[in-house]
């Protein structure tokens, strides 16, 4: 560009009628002329690929490459090249093939009306990885991409098509406010998984957690102005309806829940315009292929401005991901219920908006919980987990539950402890605590093991004047471990079932957009089709 700008405007002419040229040529070129160049394209596909994913249609099954634009090929090298020679293509041989393979992980070319990409993913991973490292083919989707015509997307030396599903669906989120998109209209994505002797698999899953991922990724992406608590509790009702045999839906909105003694959810979200509520949906399946019954807590603060602990500017932009917990619980909920999973559920969504205002909630406060314990507030940012306090306290009440599971993005000490890729857990047993690991390894939605021990972290919380305060003295202490004891202290006091907490606020979001973590690793906790 500022070569161009320094030259006359003459030459500047010329250079177009180059570049015209040469992109003719590009485009009429059998594949081994210029294979050795593909790498090229990558940086301007990623580009288009964000500002049109909101149009792309994802669909699962098979297609052959004379009714498609583009190809996406993706495994680790052995099987990517059988793959690629399983296209039998004229111009597309083992030699072109193999130079495209060594040109790097990732390599793209074009044939007459076709373009081919190949993505290697790594031969091996280490012991906390997806074994096909689901993040890259992720990566390697939203790069190569092209939102124009229909795209064959098919993955190699798959066992589990369910989890390949979820990675590729988080590469098109839905929700797009632009106003001008520059390119084409609607494109789609034909997603096939095959096994290690490349024949498809065809399984429910994937669609149902692609479904679950996007639906996540919606609502968090979702402006707060739109996505209130009402229009969250909206969301929640489609889907009540829409599986009105299995799926029920109540719900405790605004004062009542300060009459009936939800300290924790009236006292976050009382000063917002959108009353705070707490949405209960139960999952009743018509055949039982376990007797567990799981409770799900979400934690869903649809906008967090850290009440009047205010946070900055730059800390406050993206708290609309706040209710990224939440999100995922209903995006692995609605996967579950079109799975048919055999096991009751139990979805707890604490839905508030931590907002200022003459009704806002104060440090110095004391709240009374559902659990009836009381909680000095020396923190109004530190809110996610009073919202949850409430809502295992009514899990655990009300059902007959085996396991429950909170799911928020909570600390941002997680971030410092697990990473951006993994969630941090908390669980109060050893054999839970592996389980919840198995889950993240089998989906991708990883997570790793944070200090579990409440007899030496909950003096973080000493009041002096009430049961506990909602933040820890010493931020240098486990302090997502802490928060993750604050929510199991009001688990019901005869409750002696497993509890499992994670942080999701790494994993959670990327690059702006929601991710629709942790709809896989529940869907595998539950162990759906596809996920077991």
């Amino acid at each position: 560009k500022n070569l161009m700008g320094d030259l006359p405007i003459i030459d500047n002419v010329h250079i177009m009628l180059v570049i015209s040229l040469a992109t003719f040529i590009l485009a009429s070129t059998p594949a081994r002329s210029f294979s050795i160049l593909s790498s090229i394209r990558l940086g301007s596909s990623r580009k288009m690929s964000v500002l049109h994913q909101s149009t792309t249609d994802l669909s699962f099954g098979s297609s052959t490459e004379t009714n498609t634009d583009a190809t996406i090929l993706i495994g680790k090298k052995d099987i990517l090249k059988q793959m690629a020679l399983q296209m039998a293509l004229p111009t597309f041989d083992e030699v072109v093939i193999d130079g495209m393979l060594e040109a790097g992980t990732t390599s793209t070319t074009f044939l007459p009306g076709h373009k081919i990409s190949l993505c290697q993913l790594p031969d091996s991973v280490t012991r906390n990885n997806h074994p096909l490292s689901v993040h890259k083919i992720t990566n390697f989707v939203e790069s190569s991409f092209t939102n124009k015509g229909t795209t064959q997307i098919k993955v190699g030396g798959v066992k589990y098509p369910g989890p390949i599903a979820s990675a590729v669906a988080k590469a098109f989120p839905l929700y797009n406010r632009k106003t001008h998109t520059k390119g084409t209209g609607a494109s789609t994505a034909i997603l096939t998984c095959l096994d290690d002797n490349l024949k498809p698999l065809d399984c429910p899953s994937q669609d149902a957690s692609a479904q679950g991922v996007r639906l996540a990724c919606r609502l968090m992406d979702s402006t707060p102005e739109e996505m209130t608590t009402a229009a969250f509790s909206d969301e929640c009702r489609k889907i009540a309806e829409e599986f009105k045999d299995t799926v029920s839906m109540t719900e405790i909105v605004g004062e009542d829940l300060a009459k009936r003694g939800y300290g924790g959810i009236w006292g976050v979200g009382k000063a917002a315009e959108c009353p705070p509520r707490l949405v209960i949906m139960e999952y009743n399946p018509s055949s039982l292929s376990s007797q567990e019954t799981v409770a799900l807590v979400g934690k869903g603060i649809v906008y967090d401005t850290g009440g009047l602990s205010l946070k900055s500017k730059d800390g406050m932009s993206g708290m609309k991901h706040d209710m990224g917990g939440a999100a995922g619980m209903i995006g692995a909920f609605l996967a579950a219920v079109r799975l048919g999973v055999g096991r009751k559920i139990k979805l707890l969504l604490c839905l508030a908006e931590n907002a200022i205002g003459p009704k806002a909630f104060r440090n110095d406060d004391i709240l009374s919980m559902y659990s009836g314990k009381t909680v000095e507030v020396n923190n109004c940012d530190a809110e996610g987990r009073l919202v949850l306090g409430d809502g295992v306290a009514h899990a655990t009440k009300h059902f007959d539950c085996d396991l429950v599971v909170d799911m928020a993005t909570l600390t941002g000490a997680q971030l410092v402890a697990t990473g951006k890729k993994h969630a941090g857990i908390l669980a109060n047993s050893l054999e839970l605590e592996q389980r919840a690991i198995n889950a993240g390894l089998f989906s991708g939605d990883l997570v790793y093991p944070l200090v579990y021990a409440p007899e030496l972290l909950n003096e973080e919380f000493e009041s002096k004047v009430a049961d506990m305060k909602n933040s820890v003295k010493d931020r240098g202490n486990a302090q997502s471990s802490c928060a993750g004891h604050f929510i199991e202290s009001h688990l019901a006091e005869n409750y002696d079932g497993g509890f499992l907490h994670v942080d999701m606020a790494g994993p959670g979001s990327k690059d702006q957009r929601g991710t629709g973590y942790g709809v896989g690793l529940v869907l595998s906790l539950l162990e759906a089709r596809g996920f077991s």
